[in-house]
């Protein structure tokens, strides 16, 4: 935690195979200002893995739980959540269970579900996430080799280097069960009910979280703000720091936060 004990908290939360190292480039940024707090979940970067339970982190409510802990334990309140990639449905979750203690929330290349269905578009057929977890399932190293590069986006091969780096850290056994939370969760119907002031940044050639994806988060969470970065990839805050803080930077003056 940095940045002054008067400033309005800022909670930063990592995606899928990642840790709280990803936010570096960004978060630090607004600790001029705000109280920056940055964190692992539980079963990745260096948290304590002997607190993994199979049945709490087997739904997205688990982390979200783990949220509202945080939040707390550190006596934050006020907080403007900004979650990337699945972390930011775990904002929408956490400001549902205790919405007293959030402000805000900035989501950084959401998706409330992966999986096409009809008259949606998720970007994954359910042929697609099922050969993705059975590459998981048989040979980790290969896929992650395989979806960093894709994850990245076109032209940010350091940011691809670095994921596949981070896929490889995470233990197997957590990365398989917590993938499967990723992509086969279904978190549509929990966008309506959000009600705090929402950014939603979308990047560009974003094989993860298209377009059509995050317009869809936009158009179904009340009054939210839509942003389009020139950013490539679904990382912005490695591939695109300074247009990524740029955007929030911007998005907390226009709500006085």
């Amino acid at each position: 935690m940095r940045g002054p004990e008067t400033g309005r908290p800022m909670l930063f939360a990592h995606g899928f195979g990642c840790d709280q190292t990803m936010w570096r480039a960004v978060a630090p940024g607004f600790a001029a200002d705000h109280r920056v707090v940055t964190f692992d979940h539980v079963g990745s970067g260096d948290s304590e893995l002997a607190a993994y339970d199979p049945q709490r982190y087997g739904s997205l409510r688990g982390y979200a739980g783990d949220v509202v802990e945080i939040c707390r334990e550190l006596d934050l309140g006020g907080v403007v959540y900004v979650g990337h990639s699945v972390a930011a449905m775990m904002g929408v979750l956490a400001a549902a269970q205790a919405p007293e203690l959030f402000a805000a929330l900035v989501m950084v290349g959401p998706s409330p579900r992966y999986v096409d269905e009809d008259g949606y578009t998720g970007g994954f057929s359910r042929a697609d996430v099922a050969a993705l977890l059975d590459s998981l399932d048989s040979n980790p190293l290969q896929w992650s080799a395989a979806l960093a590069p894709v994850v990245a986006g076109p032209g940010n091969p350091l940011v691809a280097t670095e994921l596949a780096g981070s896929f490889c850290r995470t233990d197997p056994v957590v990365a398989r069960q917590f993938a499967r939370v990723t992509f086969l969760s279904d978190n549509r119907a929990d966008l309506p009910g959000v009600r705090v002031p929402t950014l939603v940044l979308q990047c560009s050639q974003d094989a993860i979280a298209p377009e059509p994806v995050g317009r869809y988060v936009h158009e179904h969470v009340p009054g939210s703000v839509f942003t389009q970065l020139s950013a490539t990839g679904h990382c912005p805050h490695l591939s695109a720091p300074e247009e990524t803080t740029a955007a929030i930077r911007a998005f907390l003056r226009d709500t006085g936060f």
